[in-house]
């Protein structure tokens, strides 16, 4: 299974159109993909959000639905055209992950 994090800075002046577009994200990937992502922001400093998607069981349409989500929703333009940064995380071996190739 994969998790997902994606995170980025919001200007305080778009934090109400960023929400907007980022629950469109939120919302669209849950519906195409299945996989209910949550919306978060830094605890010291509420212009740094991030989006967390867990239990990814197929990767291939999940990166499909949330390029799909992000491009429809507006996104880029609601957050004042904020980095999106993606990382993508696995289970470390032994912790319920099969064995990876080195």
């Amino acid at each position: 299974m994969l998790s997902v994090y994606v995170y980025y800075q919001v200007p305080a002046d778009n934090a109400a159109t960023a929400r907007t577009a980022a629950r469109r994200i939120l919302d669209e990937v849950a519906a195409v993909a299945g996989v209910r992502g949550r919306l978060l922001c830094r605890r010291d400093r509420d212009d740094t959000w991030m989006e967390v998607y867990e239990g990814i069981a197929d990767t291939s349409a999940f990166e499909r639905a949330l390029q799909e989500a992000v491009a429809a929703s507006g996104f880029t333009v609601a957050a004042a055209g904020a980095v999106r940064h993606t990382e993508r995380f696995v289970p470390l071996e032994g912790e319920g992950a099969a064995p990876r190739a080195r």
